[in-house]
């Protein structure tokens, strides 16, 4: 596991995204860091991030995970990140690599349920249970075949059925950060970003422009411009 990748695509003198340096020694904590970043770049997706050998491996879950253990939410595997980014909110200068606003969705801890979770990585089928602010209990990632592009490794990611299951749109039904309270708007307009781009990620704002008039959408763009 290498931060190579991550590293090449940045440039750390115009983001404020981490550099991490050189990967962390390779060391297994008692408590695993968890963290899903929503993230409105060219399209809106959830970062779902995962502790283990001391980075940050990292699923782009287009729909955002789902309690829901009938929906099976498209998970492509990018990069590796270091561990610093799992506290990265704020927004990512357009014209860089990911440019856009992000937000701490969700944060926890995760414990494997397999004793060999590089077997588990590997073979493609990696079991575990999530401590978070909004996800919890079991949950599956699944390497597959014949969805999302043929450059990135896709996977999907699967709620177990457990006491945490549940039917409900946590995406829209919690859309605030987890260490902010903030929408992806308020955060873009506190960091400078592109406020009306960040508010078509907020799923009040999705609504009203999809049912807008023409002049009702005017007034959402001047709205999102002043918040």
């Amino acid at each position: 596991m290498t931060l190579k990748k991550y590293q090449e695509k940045r440039r750390f003198d115009v983001t404020t995204e981490p550099s991490g340096g050189e990967s962390a020694p390779q060391k297994k904590p008692s408590k695993l860091i968890f963290v899903v970043q929503k993230h409105r770049a060219t399209q809106l997706h959830y970062d779902f991030r995962l502790e283990w050998n001391g980075v940050l491996l990292s699923w782009a879950v287009p729909k955002g995970p789902s309690p829901d253990p009938s929906v099976k939410r498209l998970a492509m595997q990018v990069e590796d990140h270091p561990v610093e980014y799992a506290t990265f909110e704020g927004v990512i200068p357009e014209g860089e690599y990911g440019g856009g606003t992000v937000m701490v969705w969700d944060q926890g801890t995760w414990e494997p349920e397999q004793p060999d979770v590089d077997a588990a990585l590997k073979k493609g089928d990696l079991k575990f249970t999530l401590h978070a602010k909004k996800l919890h209990g079991s949950w599956v990632l699944v390497r597959t075949r014949g969805f999302g592009s043929s450059g990135k490794p896709s996977w999907l990611l699967i709620k177990h059925r457990d006491q945490y299951a549940s039917t409900a749109d946590i995406a829209d039904d919690e859309p605030r950060s987890a260490v902010s309270g903030r929408l992806l708007a308020e955060i873009a307009r506190d960091e400078g970003g592109d406020v009306e781009k960040a508010a078509t990620g907020d799923p009040v704002e999705k609504a009203a422009a999809k049912k807008a008039s023409p002049t009702a959408k005017k007034s959402l763009k001047a709205r999102s411009k002043s918040a």
